[in-house]
């Protein structure tokens, strides 16, 4: 009788065990996709900024219109990326046509003395302050996840379930140049 409780108790551990570590996995892969939803949402609110921040330049940088259209491409891009590999790449498009835009703002003095325009660009700053928050986040928590899934004994658990490495959110190379400013 006792080696069958022993058992018992032995298979219920193992079960418990294996159970925590499943349920660690899951955590970990959730937070991963809500930190994503955090960087979506802040990417949304950045291609709802982008048509106001367009049309006011519009009025006065109309000989820039190579520029403008490049910034609207890039959000219609952007909008449309269906996965997150799609997104983060159609996210470092637009990033840089809006680097571009601002340089071009800065060509104007009347369209940076604007308040319509200073207080857009003031809430486009805000955002992507909130992006790089955001995408920090997301790594973070793709790391984490990473290293459940990669680290024993979660990685033996993790083929069996079919949990997946994740990649970070990186930027795009042209992203990482210095920007070079000539007075």
């Amino acid at each position: 009788m006792i080696p069958l409780i022993i058992g018992i108790v032995v298979v219920a551990a193992l079960a418990m065990g294996i159970a925590g570590i499943y349920n660690n996995l899951v955590t970990l892969r959730n937070r991963v996709d809500n930190a994503w939803q955090n960087i979506d949402a802040q990417l949304q609110r950045r291609n709802d900024l982008v048509p106001n921040l367009v049309e006011t330049v519009k009025g006065y940088a109309t000989h820039e219109q190579e520029t403008l259209n490049a910034v609207t491409e890039a959000r219609n891009a952007a909008t449309s990326a269906a996965t997150p590999d799609a997104k983060m790449a159609a996210d470092n498009a637009l990033t840089g046509a809006l680097r571009q835009l601002l340089m071009v703002a800065e060509a104007y003095p009347d369209l940076k003395a604007n308040a319509n325009f200073t207080q857009l660009q003031a809430t486009l700053e805000d955002t992507e302050n909130k992006i790089s928050y955001a995408r920090q986040s997301y790594n973070d928590c793709v790391l984490n996840y990473n290293n459940g899934i990669q680290t024993f004994p979660g990685n033996i658990f993790a083929g069996i379930f079919q949990f997946k490495e994740r990649s970070g959110f990186e930027a795009a190379e042209a992203s990482r140049e210095v920007p070079t400013v000539k007075f």
